[in-house]
């Protein structure tokens, strides 16, 4: 199949013999190809997201092609719209020029000329769009507050959420399995938003007794109860103005959840043992290793706090399932390690890596992170094998034999690229690629120099 055939092109003309020798002429040129009579029917299908070039004449019924260019541009200004002009009226075609037009073309026009000048088009309107997704992605990247490193598509879905919802007060809902990172996506939240300057106040309502966890969150007053032997403010009233992590929230009893219902509706607490009532500006961020929905089905958890808990949901991908990132992260932590225990242990080597990238990790980043402080307090030479700092049984790999020879070319681009700070030349000197090939590969992974530089 021709390269260009997922390219898409409108074209708009009102006489019908044209749009069917010029459809006919760019389908055979591999481009997907919607014709119309009339440019209103084009407008109808036009977004700022379309990745297309539209190829229109000037002189039509109703909206002519110097009004659909106007129109076009105020819904995409980069949006390359050629123009065809007929009966010598070149002077309006460069009119058009001046007011944003791609290019014109006169009739009658050669078929070689038509496809040449949409082909550079859609060439410009691609780099176009990659400049604009690249754009978006450094913005959501570059926010401040921890860094939630991985380039797989999981990882880019849960940045940019974060970067939609950061800045608003909606409480949100962090599902993810024991390892995968709740705490750093809940810190990524109030690091992103407005809330940054105030507390962002942690607990873990599986670790704290039963008995205690009311006065834990809400606080309460002298002689409120035996041993309360002076006020103590709760978690709530601390994370006033900032942001409240609830971890394991699962784990919370049912009497307290009533009590946090009550919190979350109102924005007030009162502590243990007193009457005032205090107002409060927070967020509240509750994670969960559970289905809380299936929890409430079965009477371990209250559906109408599940529902007001999950005004937004995010899903954290386990590491099984973004394998690809297993590379970039285990450098990550080696590096941090390193620094940590004052130690320089020998990066790990393509074999090493693509062998911990056919692990199942149950414990999720965690395990990884703890493998990567075992590599540099125990690792002596590049020779170190990777067995010892792993718990898992590396004989039985998790992925088919293709899916381990995908991760380990890919795991080995990433390396190099990190290594030469996303030189493009000195990677391929290194894996000695040419750079078409080297190109091919880090399009076909999502790989792009500038994350590594």
């Amino acid at each position: 199949m021709n390269a260009n055939s997922s390219a898409a092109v409108m074209l708009i003309d009102d006489e019908e013999h044209i749009r069917v020798a010029a459809t006919q002429a760019l389908e055979l040129a591999g481009y997907q190809v919607q014709a119309f009579s009339r440019a209103e029917q084009a407008l109808q299908q036009l977004t700022d997201e379309w990745s297309g070039a539209v190829i229109s004449d000037i002189r039509m019924p109703g909206i002519d092609g110097m009004q659909f260019l106007q129109r076009a541009r105020s819904i995409d200004s980069d949006l390359p719209v050629i123009l065809v002009t007929g009966h010598g009226d070149v002077s309006m075609a460069v009119e058009a020029m001046r007011a944003g037009a791609y290019d014109f073309i006169e009739k009658p026009f050669a078929v070689e000329d038509l496809v040449d000048t949409v082909r550079r088009a859609l060439e410009k309107r691609t780099l176009t769009m990659e400049n604009r997704q690249l754009k978006n992605e450094l913005a959501v990247q570059s926010m401040p507050g921890p860094r939630i490193i991985g380039t797989t598509a999981g990882v880019h879905r849960l940045r940019t959420t974060i970067g939609q919802i950061a800045d608003t007060d909606a409480d949100v809902l962090v599902n993810g399995e024991t390892g995968t990172g709740k705490e750093l996506v809940a810190r990524a939240l109030h690091e992103s938003s407005r809330r940054r300057d105030h507390n962002f106040v942690a607990v873990n309502c599986g670790a704290v007794p039963d008995n205690l966890i009311e006065s834990e969150l809400f606080g309460h007053e002298q002689g409120a109860f035996t041993d309360a032997h002076a006020r103590r403010i709760g978690k709530f009233e601390y994370a006033n103005g900032g942001t409240l992590f609830l971890d394991e929230i699962e784990s919370m009893p049912l009497q307290v959840q009533v009590h946090l219902l009550r919190v979350l509706q109102e924005r007030a607490i009162e502590r243990l043992g007193s009457n005032e009532v205090i107002p409060l500006d927070l967020r509240v961020v509750a994670a969960t290793k559970v289905d809380l929905r299936e929890a409430a089905t079965r009477g371990e958890f209250r559906e109408d706090l599940y529902y007001r808990l999950s005004v937004v949901m995010i899903d954290i991908p386990p590491l099984r399932n973004r394998r690809e990132d297993i590379p970039l992260l285990f450098q990550h932590f080696v590096l941090v390690a390193g620094a940590r225990y004052q130690r320089e242990p020998p990066p790990p080597n393509a074999r090493q890596l693509n062998r911990l990238m056919v692990l199942d990790w149950p414990g999720n980043v965690r395990e990884l992170r703890n493998a990567a402080e075992r590599y540099v307090l125990l690792g002596e030479s590049c020779n170190y094998d990777m067995e010892q700092i792993v718990d898992g049984d590396i004989d039985h790999p998790a992925m088919t034999l293709p899916e381990q020879v995908e991760c380990f070319e890919r795991g080995l681009i990433e390396q190099e690229l990190k290594a030469h700070n996303g030189s493009i030349k000195d990677t391929m000197a290194a894996l000695g690629l040419p750079r078409k090939t080297l190109y091919d590969k880090m399009k076909k992974y999502g790989l792009d120099r500038v994350d590594y530089k």
